[in-house]
């Protein structure tokens, strides 16, 4: 079944507490993938940033509304237990718990939902009080969205420019990279073969113990896989094993499916996953603005 969202795993997240006991947050998290029957793919997919599972982030957000409703308290580090009020709610058998049932039963939530007014701006934020996404996956998808369309608008830059433009900006996203030894090294290596569908030569590494051959073109239509052969004929020319090839359109299938089963390692980067990793790497783009999200460092009280 689809992963539940947050608000789905109130009730369930309540009732797995009614035993009076204390529950650490990874049990809870267990017991309901169990009850929600979430394949092992499912418990493991992880947040756009990769930096937690999806799943554990919704019961955790869940454990945090019921928490500040007073329907759970914190008994120690990442544990937790139901309150009388949780117990007296059950009794009530609810058929479901969501965002709009808490705001109604328990004034305490409104102040953490609502944060107060600036003293300077005099704005105040609401969460999205119908959202299904927890608050931490509605930032990371706001940040995603911001980022896809600064990743469109970096490639028709890109295509707008001239050959020689793209063969520096292969220079410099490779340097970013870790590849290609010093800048006047690459820059001096890629654009300058033209030999049999081989734009450039650049060092793996800095002590340049192995070399990666490129192509780097300005594309409208889709690569086919008759392009690949011929950029993989030149690596057999070279008896290189590696290579790049780059363009500002996409590839095809084909194309793809015939670089997996050969034995040359060639890496196709097409124009979203250059400008993806333009962006990664800051180049072409400039940083506006940081935010970050901080938790709180229980080992720091525990001291």
């Amino acid at each position: 079944m689809p992963i539940p969202d947050y608000q789905s795993i109130m009730l369930p997240l309540l009732k797995y507490a009614k035993d009076q006991k204390e529950h650490s947050l990874r049990e809870a998290i267990e017991a309901l993938a169990d009850e929600f029957t979430l394949s092992d793919n499912e418990r493991k997919e992880l947040l756009s940033s990769g930096q937690q599972a999806v799943f554990d982030n919704r019961v955790g957000w869940a454990k945090t509304y019921l928490k500040n409703a007073g329907l759970f308290e914190t008994t120690r580090r990442a544990f937790f237990k139901i309150t009388d009020r949780g117990l007296e709610l059950l009794k009530q058998n609810p058929k479901e718990i969501n965002v709009k049932f808490l705001r109604q039963q328990y004034p305490e939530i409104i102040e953490f939902l609502t944060a107060k007014k600036d003293k300077y701006d005099n704005t105040e934020i609401q969460i999205d009080k119908t959202d299904e996404k927890t608050p931490q996956e509605s930032l990371e998808h706001t940040y995603q969205k911001i980022k896809r369309d600064l990743a469109q608008d970096l490639l028709d830059r890109v295509k707008n420019c001239s050959p020689t433009f793209l063969e520096k900006l292969v220079v410099e996203l490779l340097l970013k990279m870790g590849y290609g030894g010093s800048r006047k090294d690459a820059g001096m290596a890629v654009g300058q073969s033209g030999d049999g569908g081989i734009d450039g030569i650049i060092n793996e590494d800095k002590l340049g113990l192995d070399n990666i051959y490129i192509q780097a073109k300005k594309w409208e239509v889709t690569v086919g896989r008759p392009e690949i052969q011929k950029f993989v004929g030149a690596l057999e020319g070279r008896r290189a094993k590696r290579g790049i090839f780059i363009t500002t359109s996409d590839f095809s299938k084909d194309a793809e499916e015939y670089v997996s089963r050969i034995d040359k390692k060639v890496v196709l980067i097409d124009g979203e996953k250059l400008a993806q990793l333009m962006i990664d790497n800051d180049v072409g783009v400039s940083k506006e603005t940081s935010y970050e999200i901080k938790r709180i460092d229980s080992d720091y009280f525990d001291g």
